[in-house]
């Protein structure tokens, strides 16, 4: 299976955000089964979904 990228969202938020999980959390209330990663060489947080190759 391969991975889409939803979002992708700057690591160096401000204190006490989480954007890339509540956007994530708005995406599996609406049905897609989307969930957080970390890219370390982009230094970013993507929402991310599983999708059939």
């Amino acid at each position: 299976m391969a991975r889409e990228t939803l979002e992708r969202f700057p690591a160096g938020g401000p204190r006490g955000s989480w954007p890339a999980e509540e956007f994530a959390a708005e995406r599996r209330a609406e049905g897609q089964p989307a969930e957080v990663v970390m890219d370390l060489r982009s230094d970013s947080f993507l929402v991310i979904v599983q999708v059939e190759s």
